[in-house]
């Protein structure tokens, strides 16, 4: 079995965490994607290493599909540097230090944020790839600075004095689960007295946050501003719209290696298939996802509708479905190949006037013996 070369760019003795890291990419990571990350570090952090991804599922108690996937979700956010053999075999791995992009674009990161109205509106809203995205974003903070610049400190006083002011910075700092600092401060008080944003909406704002497991304040205000820019003004009309954003939808992103955005309208459409009708589990859902990717590598809804749409003809209903249809599948090709290899070879059949004719039979011998005897 061949092993793969793990370097690091940075030198260190220790197995070094970055606050980065943990402030901007692990919140919207899949769990096991950490695990493996968090691996890697322990590996690198001694020496330049060599192991083989059979070990480090062992020692992670998952499947070798699963490193892949994480793997290649760590590349796509540019924490790790993948190299491959002539013949596509991973040799290489390289860790990255978490840089100014990533950073980026995790803080511009609208996972949770949502629109009024529908997926397209939210697209224009806040964006649905990563150039949009941090456009709008980069536009959205300028925006909230130039805003908060008009808190001054008296006013922001006069606001703290305000009891219903005062109750909701309390609240907020229970679900944070922290004291809040100025900045943060001035990010609650300018949703209540720019945005006019109701002490109730803002309370649910950072509930519904904090649910998502984002407890940063940028997070927090990303939300903020595509309620506002959606017309979002009730905690009615904020639940409605999150709605249709609920964990499954993220979980399945996951699954197909997307994370930082909201899944636009027709991978909505196709999810609300499979779930609703097709009526698969997220566990299901989850194994086509991961099929899709390592057959295609690259996300497609649309290779992963194939190969549910063909479990449903199939009547699967679980994994051990799934498990006997490949089974079944293996047996068939391995009988194909044996079939293929005892079949005798064709003869080829002459198509010409001199084959058509019909031979006569002629005893040459006897011919040549009566000519004889006739002499």
């Amino acid at each position: 079995m061949s092993l793969i070369s793990l370097k690091n760019s940075s030198e260190t003795e220790v197995t070094v965490l970055s606050n980065r890291f943990i402030d901007n990419f692990m919140p919207r990571a899949n769990g096991e994607f950490v695990k493996v990350y968090i691996y890697l570090l322990r590996v690198v952090s001694a020496a330049p290493s060599s192991f083989n991804l059979e070990d480090m599922a062992d020692r992670l108690l998952c499947t070798d599909r699963d490193i892949s996937r994480a793997l290649k979700y760590w590349e796509a956010e540019k924490l790790i540097s993948l190299t491959y053999t002539a013949d596509q075999q991973l040799s290489g791995i390289t860790l990255l230090e978490p840089g100014d992009a990533g950073q980026l674009e995790s803080s511009v990161s609208s996972e949770g944020a949502f629109s009024g109205g529908t997926a397209s509106a939210f697209a224009s809203a806040v964006g649905t790839d990563s150039v949009s995205a941090a456009s709008g974003s980069a536009t959205s903070a300028q925006t909230n600075a130039n805003a908060t610049s008009r808190l001054t400190p008296d006013r922001v006083k006069e606001l703290k004095q305000n009891e219903e002011v005062s109750q909701l910075l309390y609240i907020t700092e229970q679900y944070l689960c922290r004291t809040l600092t100025p900045t943060e401060i001035q990010k609650i008080l300018y949703f209540y007295d720019e945005l006019k944003m109701s002490a109730d909406l803002i309370e649910y704002l950072v509930e519904y946050c904090v649910s998502r497991g984002r407890k940063s304040i940028r997070y927090i205000e990303t939300v903020a501003l595509a309620w506002f820019r959606d017309g979002v003004t009730t905690v009615e009309m904020a639940r409605e719209a999150s709605s249709r954003f609920s964990k499954d939808y993220y979980t399945i992103l996951k699954a197909m290696g997307i994370s930082g955005r909201n899944p636009v309208e027709n991978e909505i459409s196709y999810i609300d298939t499979w779930r609703k009708t097709y009526g698969f589990d997220l566990e299901l859902i989850q194994e086509a996802c991961s099929r899709t990717v390592l057959t295609t590598g690259q996300p497609s809804f649309q290779y992963a509708d194939k190969i549910l749409s063909g479990w449903k003809k199939k009547n699967v209903h679980t994994l051990e479905d799934i498990r006997l249809l490949d089974a079944e599948h293996k047996k068939r090709q391995l009988e194909k190949s044996v079939s293929h290899r005892k079949q005798p070879a064709k003869q080829p059949q002459a198509n010409n006037r001199f084959n058509n004719f019909h031979q006569r039979d002629y005893d040459f011998a006897e011919y040549e013996k009566r000519l004889l005897n006739n002499q």
